[in-house]
C-alpha cells in the first residue's frame, strides 16, 4: 500500500526537498501551460520550516505520455486524492499564480466543503475572482488557431522568446497550455453568499499586467485580505528581486501560522 502510495504521490507532485521537521507544507500550482520546476525549486531555497510541493498536471515533465485534464474536478479529484493524508498531518497553504490561483481555489475550496479542511493561508497570484464580471468576461483563448494564439502570448509577454521562436519546443509547449486554458475557461464558480473561508488570503500581481479583479477574492474569506503589487507585467514573479520578496513574505506567515493553528 505504502508503495503505491508513494508512487502515485512522486506521479503528482515534485517535491526537491524533504522537510519531515518542517511545521508547514507550501503546496504550489503551476500557471497554464506550466510545470512544476519553478516552484520545486523553492524548497532549497525557503527556510527548513516550510517543505515545498509542487503540483504536476499529466501532459508535461515526467507526465508527459498521459492525456491532459479536461476539466477543474479532475485537477481536483487527483490532488486531494494524492495529498489528503499529508494535509491531515500538520498545516499547509496554497499557492498559485494565474491558471494555478484557479486550481489553488477549486482544491481549497472542495478541502473545505467535503473534509472540512481550511488552509492556514491561500496566496493567489495575477488573477482575477472566477466569479468576478472581469474573469467571465475574459475572451476565450484556448480555441484560437495556433498563429493568432502566439500573437496573443506574445502581447502579454513572460515566455521566453526563444521558446517562441522554436517551432519544435512550441510544438510540445502550446498543446499544454491550450489544454489547461480550456479547463480554466470551462470553469464556472458561483459567488458564495457568505465567506468559505476564516484563514487569511493574499493576493499578488504586477502593476503592467491587464488589471485583474484581485478584491473580489474578498468575499472568500472572513479572515485578513491583502493585495500585494509588484513592478512587472504577467509573470512578475519571474523577476528574481520580486521572487525573493514573495518568499519571504509566504515563508514568515507561514511560519506564524502554526501559532494561530494550536
Amino acid at each position: 500500500m505504502e508503495q503505491t502510495e508513494s508512487n502515485s504521490m512522486d506521479k503528482v507532485v515534485n517535491c526537491f526537498k524533504k522537510r519531515p521537521d518542517a511545521v508547514a507544507r507550501l503546496i504550489c500550482f503551476p500557471w497554464a501551460g506550466g510545470g512544476s520546476i519553478h516552484y520545486a525549486r523553492w524548497g532549497n531555497v525557503l527556510s527548513s520550516s516550510v517543505e515545498v510541493l509542487a503540483v504536476k498536471l499529466p501532459g508535461r515533465e515526467s507526465r508527459a505520455k498521459e492525456p491532459f485534464f479536461e476539466n477543474m474536478q479532475q485537477i481536483v479529484d487527483e490532488v486531494i486524492s494524492v495529498l489528503l493524508p499529508l494535509l491531515k498531518e500538520k498545516p499547509f497553504a496554497l499557492f498559485g499564480h494565474s491558471f494555478g490561483a484557479f486550481t489553488s481555489f477549486a482544491v481549497a475550496d472542495a478541502l473545505k466543503k467535503i473534509h472540512n479542511m481550511e488552509p492556514v493561508h491561500i496566496f493567489l497570484s495575477g488573477a482575477s475572482a472566477p466569479y468576478s464580471e472581469t474573469r467571465i468576461k475574459t475572451p476565450k483563448r484556448s480555441d484560437l488557431s495556433d498563429e493568432d494564439f502566439l500573437k496573443w502570448l506574445i502581447s502579454i509577454g513572460g515566455t521566453p522568446p526563444e521558446l517562441l521562436a522554436n517551432p519544435e519546443v512550441l510544438k510540445l509547449f502550446l498543446p499544454a497550455l491550450k489544454a489547461d486554458l480550456h479547463v480554466v475557461e470551462n470553469y464556472r464558480c458561483n459567488k458564495a453568499s457568505s465567506p468559505l473561508f476564516s484563514c487569511p488570503v493574499t493576493c499578488f500581481d504586477g502593476k503592467d499586467d491587464i488589471p485583474h479583479d484581485l478584491q473580489a477574492w474578498k468575499d472568500i474569506t472572513s479572515g485578513d485580505f491583502s493585495i500585494k503589487m509588484f513592478h512587472g507585467s504577467h509573470f512578475y514573479l519571474k523577476d528574481s528581486g520580486n521572487e525573493k520578496i514573495i518568499l519571504d513574505y509566504v515563508t514568515k506567515h507561514l511560519e506564524t501560522s502554526e501559532m494561530d493553528y494550536l
